[in-house]
């Protein structure tokens, strides 16, 4: 008898038929709002983890999907949608921002989409994020490690589902808060893929490369502190100001200040920085936020902003402000032929929201460097870029944590550029850990560069110096 040694890819294939995986996936030809069919191949579904339904959108590459890798992306908060990336970030679609005149807000095609380079596959996470629901809300804990373990076990669900994907690249991204899980889930994957539970015991079924993670928070104090010197740099405070704020702050968390002078001078600085956009200095002070009108029943919610205060949005924000694309995306989600051209569970989400507080999440992940230092020192790619003009996590202090990694430089401080003009600057350590600044953009910077990021992104995941 001949005897046949099967493929890993086609080992996992088989697995389907002994592992439940409680998968649901559709295919949307179109979107309303959008004219004509759409350009891209897009499925949304969900995956149940634990008592969580993970609900993901996934766009194949437009260039060649059975080569290019996959991304799976994140958005930060913790809390908010990933439709906001697919919409407002790297994916290939954006709103028309015209004034809302009460017809469904339309879509057109984004050129300098992600999925020109990558399979994207975009995920509501944590639970209570976007159209993710727990089928046990009450007693549903979310937290960084527990959300971190959910997605990973998500993603080797979704890849023995989607099998024909399992010998692309994988890669995790994810900006902002998203940042500091995005390495802790990278690292869940890899020593999942050697040691993880049945039914992949010992079985390399895929292959993670690496991770990108952009203005990244990593839960070490210095992502905060460098707020001061930054604003400092930047001539949002004067040189008083800030001498003084650096003397008796010394060896304080800016955030969380135990000196009653400490704390005094910080309130100072608090008040400059409410008078700009900290997300982008150079952008009008806008609200941050906004909601579908029709379910406030004449109150008004109060969300979080990054400081921890509570605000209150207005209804409408002005159509100058980036926040008038927000509230256009409330009114669009929320419509009833949307959901159902997304295929979501009726009943699930009463309401979509951008940006969702309202659950209870443990911040218990200290720090994420540890597991950085981990991934890169074992081989594993590494992209951390920043957009220059964010208040919120300033470049200098994402520089100041890598150079504690003590890594040597392999490729010094450079320009780099897109279009004949300087994107940023660069600089590649050893490990495969490269950093860049992206000159103009703010906290999420493909919002804000799209062509700069989109050429960014390309020649790091084709293995091209920036």
């Amino acid at each position: 008898m001949p005897s046949y040694r099967l493929r890993p890819q086609r080992l996992c294939q088989l697995l389907l038929l002994l592992w439940p995986l409680f998968i649901s996936a559709s295919i949307v030809t179109h979107l309303p709002g959008f004219h004509g069919p759409l350009p891209f191949h897009l499925e949304t579904g969900y995956v149940g983890v634990d008592e969580v339904q993970f609900f993901y959108y996934f766009i194949e590459s437009e260039g060649n999907p059975a080569h290019d890798p996959l991304l799976l992306w994140l958005t930060g908060g913790p809390g908010c949608s990933s439709f906001c990336a697919l919409v407002f970030q790297n994916g290939p679609l954006k709103f028309r921002s015209v004034k809302y005149n009460g017809s469904l807000p339309t879509l057109v095609y984004h050129p300098f989409s992600w999925t020109k380079v990558s399979n994207m596959l975009f995920l509501d996470s944590p639970a209570g994020a976007g159209f993710s629901f727990s089928d046990t809300p009450e007693t549903c804990i979310n937290g960084d490690v527990t959300s971190s373990l959910r997605v990973h076990k998500f993603i080797r669900k979704w890849l023995i589902d989607h099998s024909k994907f399992l010998s692309n690249p994988l890669y995790v991204g994810g900006d902002s808060y998203a940042g500091k899980v995005v390495p802790f889930i990278t690292h869940l994957i890899s020593q999942g893929i050697e040691s993880g539970p049945p039914p992949l015991l010992n079985l390399k079924c895929y292959s993670v490369q690496g991770y990108l993670i952009g203005n990244p928070f990593t839960g070490e104090v210095i992502d905060k502190n460098a707020r001061v010197p930054y604003a400092h740099n930047m001539g949002i405070i004067s040189d008083e100001i800030y001498k003084s704020t650096t003397l008796f702050c010394e060896g304080e968390d800016y955030e969380n200040p135990t000196k009653v002078l400490c704390a005094k001078k910080l309130q100072v600085v608090e008040k400059y920085f409410d008078e700009i956009d900290m997300y982008y200095i150079l952008a009008p002070k806008c609200p941050q936020a906004s909601l579908k009108p029709k379910n406030l029943n004449g109150e008004r919610r109060f969300l979080k902003d990054g400081r921890k205060k509570f605000i209150v949005p207005s209804d409408v924000p002005p159509l100058k402000c980036k926040s008038y694309g927000y509230y256009l995306s409330s009114i669009w989600a929320n419509d009833d032929v949307v959901r159902d051209a997304l295929h979501i569970q009726k009943g699930t989400v009463p309401e979509w929201i951008r940006c969702n507080h309202n659950f209870q999440y443990a911040f218990d992940l200290p720090s994420n460097v540890k597991y950085q230092h981990n991934l890169t020192s074992r081989g594993y790619r590494a992209l951390v870029y920043s957009g220059d003009h964010d208040l919120v996590v300033p470049h200098i202090g994402t520089q100041t944590w890598i150079r504690s990694l003590n890594y040597s430089i392999i490729d010094d401080w450079r320009s780099w550029f897109s279009g004949g003009q300087v994107a940023g600057y660069t600089r590649t350590y050893a490990n495969n850990l490269t950093f860049a600044t992206i000159k103009g953009a703010g906290h999420t910077v493909p919002e804000y560069k799209p062509k700069e990021s989109l050429a960014m992104v390309k020649r790091w995941l084709s293995n091209q110096p920036l």
